[in-house]
């Protein structure tokens, strides 16, 4: 009994040491998932579902602690939908944007880690598409926004799991700054849940 458990003990310390982080070592984890987005202060608004995707690199500074930073494509925004006189109109508003996520990633216990930091973003595009129904008849149309700030500022934190090289990671991402300038006379800022799958490897 004490040879089986001394060798339970010694396969889960090796399964350990394994999925822990090796000081020094670079890893670099491609990455594509969804956001579900929406804006601050806003009414009866709906979620903009959109892509994520892109790459990030770790640094390990510790079996337990790492440093990454990334380069993401992510689509933001928020969707409005309005009941008009025998007809609805809905209204997207689609605002990409290069994120480069800068985090902290503390693992609690191998493979799982929470993470926190901090993520500059430049506008990619930015429009509005109005799409309006009425009468049985169906109308598009988009326009640029020019009222959206070029830069935007956002603070991400949520967990990862990684099993066999693979990582499922979900992030919520808190906006800082003000989504749109100043002509606009609104404070809205970015809100947004990300969910990605990558592939986590050495370099």
């Amino acid at each position: 009994m004490k040879k089986m458990m001394m060798i339970a003990a010694m396969m889960i310390a090796a399964i350990s040491a394994n999925a822990q982080n090796e000081v020094g070592q670079v890893t670099l984890k491609p990455m594509a998932g969804i956001n579900l987005a929406t804006m601050t202060k806003t009414n009866d608004s709906k979620l903009r579902v959109g892509l994520a995707a892109g790459v990030e690199a770790e640094y390990g500074v510790a079996e337990n602690f790492g440093i990454s930073a990334g380069v993401l494509y992510s689509m933001q925004g928020v969707k409005f939908s309005e009941q008009l006189l025998g007809g609805k109109l809905d209204l997207t508003y689609k605002m990409d944007y290069i994120n480069i996520p800068v985090l902290a990633q503390y693992y609690v216990v191998p493979g799982l880690a929470i993470k926190a930091g901090i993520q500059p973003g430049f506008k990619a595009s930015a429009k509005v598409t109005a799409k309006g129904s009425a009468d049985g008849q169906t109308a598009k149309d988009s326009e640029n926004l020019e009222d959206v700030q070029g830069f935007a500022l956002s603070i991400p934190f949520g967990l990862s799991y990684e099993y066999e090289g693979f990582v499922f990671d979900a992030r919520y991402n808190l906006g800082v700054t003000k989504a749109f300038k100043d002509s606009w006379g609104t404070n809205s800022k970015h809100s947004w849940f990300m969910f990605t799958i990558g592939y986590k490897f050495a370099l």
